[in-house]
């Protein structure tokens, strides 16, 4: 067995972390003298007592081998950071992960890539901005990568499936542990139009601790990231700090001051991301990596869809744009409206029938009011 199958052995051991394997591997035990290492052997470079003894009974060429039939049974592939197909981007960050597992089309691991993250509990404005972006930013060819996670995750990963540039979902489970659950169509969707992946074996369960650890490999695998939504604790603003610490590029989506949900995005353009109005804000400042020149025309990037619409309020009255802004955070009953609004009902009625009439706002079952 080479470096890689140890390497791989090693990864598959429950309990090891990242810094067990750089200890392994600068004591030059990534060979097939970690098969005869004594509980002692692994003591003497840093190893914990029980992770040694653990290491010093499983790990054999057998066992290497069962995991690798049970990761292949499961139409799963890897790629290990001894390997030319690992990614030069995810290489450069302070702690790449060892192994990758993967389904789906390798190729998009080494194209440019953008990463759209936000909150998982989105207002329709951070809805449809996300889909934009998504749609807009994979026709141009950058590949879409994001965390799975209910929300704005979900919703981008959706919206770039079909398109050039394609999606890249990054886990934070074994593969076969979907979580969300409700992701399962989404996730077997992209697994064949996209690529999955995650650094962690098959059986891992979904822990909290996990997440973080996710994000830095979204962030790793990208030219930049945007935040598209979210509030001022959101985990998107790991990924915005995780992109920060590798040298990448922070984009931010303004929106409403008065939404919490725009609370962490506004925070990072004070703080210097550059701020996103539209998909060709991105679009430019890659143009030159993308496998043919982008079609940055007004009609493309903000015509009557884009976010060059959503993020202006053109012809709305002042009461119209209260209302506008109210319903930006999500849709509202008409007791909502009033109560937050402080209009009297006669007048809210009239400024919610102008609003329509402008396509602004749409009526939904139940006097239920949201922006198209």
């Amino acid at each position: 067995m080479n470096n890689r199958d140890i390497l791989f052995g090693l990864h598959e051991v429950e309990g090891i972390g990242w810094r067990s394997i750089d200890k392994i591997r600068k004591a030059g035990f990534l060979s097939e003298q970690a098969f005869d290492c004594t509980v002692e052997d692994w003591e003497r470079i840093g190893i914990t007592p029980g992770m040694s003894a653990k290491l010093s009974k499983i790990l054999t060429p057998d066992w290497v081998k069962q995991r690798r039939l049970l990761m292949e049974s499961a139409h799963v592939s890897m790629v290990t950071i001894f390997d030319d197909q690992y990614p030069q981007l995810l290489k450069e960050i302070s702690q790449p992960p060892w192994v990758l597992y993967y389904r789906g089309r390798a190729e998009l691991l080494h194209g440019p890539g953008i990463a759209l993250v936000g909150t998982r509990v989105p207002t329709a404005y951070g809805r449809k901005v996300g889909a934009v972006l998504a749609e807009e930013l994979a026709a141009s060819g950058l590949a879409v990568v994001s965390g799975l996670a209910r929300g704005i995750d979900s919703i981008c990963h959706e919206a770039a499936l079909g398109q050039r540039g394609g999606t890249v979902a990054v886990m934070a489970t074994g593969m076969e542990k979907i979580y969300p659950s409700e992701n399962r169509e989404l996730l077997e969707r992209i697994s064949r139009e996209g690529l999955v992946v995650t650094e962690y074996p098959i059986g891992t369960k979904s822990h909290p601790g996990l997440f973080p650890q996710r994000n830095r490999i979204i962030a790793g695998l990208t030219l930049g990231t945007v935040v598209v939504e979210a509030d001022s604790r959101s985990g998107s603003l790991i990924t915005a700090d995780a992109a920060l610490e590798a040298g990448r590029d922070v984009f931010a989506v303004p929106g409403p001051i008065t939404s919490p949900k725009s609370r962490g995005a506004l925070e990072l353009i004070k703080q210097g991301a550059a701020l996103v109005s539209g998909a060709a804000d991105i679009i430019t400042e890659y143009a030159f990596l993308l496998p043919e020149p982008a079609d940055l025309s007004p009609d493309r990037v903000a015509g009557n869809d884009g976010i060059g619409m959503l993020c202006s309020e053109k012809n709305l009255t002042s009461d119209e744009s209260r209302l506008y802004d109210i319903l930006h955070q999500g849709p509202c009953s008409l007791d909502e409206l009033l109560e937050k609004s402080g209009l009297d009902f006669g007048h809210l009625h009239s400024v919610l029938l102008s609003l329509i009439i402008k396509k602004a706002v749409t009526s939904l079952p139940g006097a239920v009011y949201k922006v198209i």
